[in-house]
C-alpha cells in the first residue's frame, strides 16, 4: 500500500494537521500496519514539495494544516482508478521457492512445511481479528479485506499441498 496515496485519501474531504493524519491512517489500517510519526511528515514535505497538497496556515495551537490540491485530488483518483496487475514473481514465497528448484538445497520439504506453519498462525491470528471485528460490529471494509486475506491464504494451502505432491 502506498503510504502517500493514505494521506491523499485522508486529506480528500477535509484539512488536517499531521497528527490528525497519523491517528487517521491507524484507524483506516485497524493498526494493523505501524506507521512511524517521523514517516507522516516527510510524506507530506514530499506531497507538499510535489504540489499535491499545500499548507494555507495553521490552527489555534500552532499546528501546521495541510489540504489537498487539484493535483493532489487527480493524482488519487488516477491511483484509485488503476487496475492492480497480478505479479507473479512479486510473492516473495513464489520466488524463493523458485530460486530453491534452481539450486538443491536439499530442504525444499522443510521450507514447505515451515511456510505452511506460517500461513496457519496468520489465518488463526486474521480469523481472532475478524471475530472482534464482528463482536464489536463495525469496520465493515476491514471485515471484507481479512475475509479477502483468508482466501488468499487458504490459496496459497492449496498450493502448497500441490508442491508436496510433485
Amino acid at each position: 500500500m502506498s503510504v502517500k496515496h493514505a494521506m491523499l485519501a485522508l486529506l480528500y474531504e477535509q484539512p488536517h494537521h499531521g497528527y490528525e493524519i497519523k491517528t487517521g491512517f491507524d484507524d483506516l489500517v485497524q493498526k494493523k500496519w505501524p506507521l512511524n510519526p517521523g514517516q507522516v511528515y516527510t510524506t507530506l514535505d514530499r506531497l507538499e514539495r510535489d504540489g499535491l497538497v499545500d499548507s494555507p496556515g495553521s490552527d489555534e495551537k500552532d499546528r501546521k494544516i495541510y489540504k489537498i490540491t487539484d493535483a493532489g485530488k487527480k493524482e488519487f483518483m488516477d491511483w484509485l482508478y488503476t487496475p492492480v496487475e497480478y505479479s507473479l514473481l512479486k510473492n516473495t514465497f513464489y520466488f524463493k521457492w523458485l530460486c530453491s528448484q534452481k539450486v538443491d538445497v536439499g530442504q525444499e520439504k522443510e521450507m514447505v512445511e515451515h511456510q505452511r506453519k506460517t500461513i496457519i498462525k496468520n489465518i488463526l491470528q486474521l480469523t481472532k481479528f475478524k471475530q472482534q471485528l464482528e463482536v464489536e460490529n463495525e469496520q465493515e471494509n476491514m471485515q471484507l479485506l481479512v475475509e479477502g486475506a483468508l482466501l488468499h491464504l487458504e490459496a496459497d494451502l492449496k498450493w502448497l499441498d500441490m508442491i508436496k505432491k510433485k
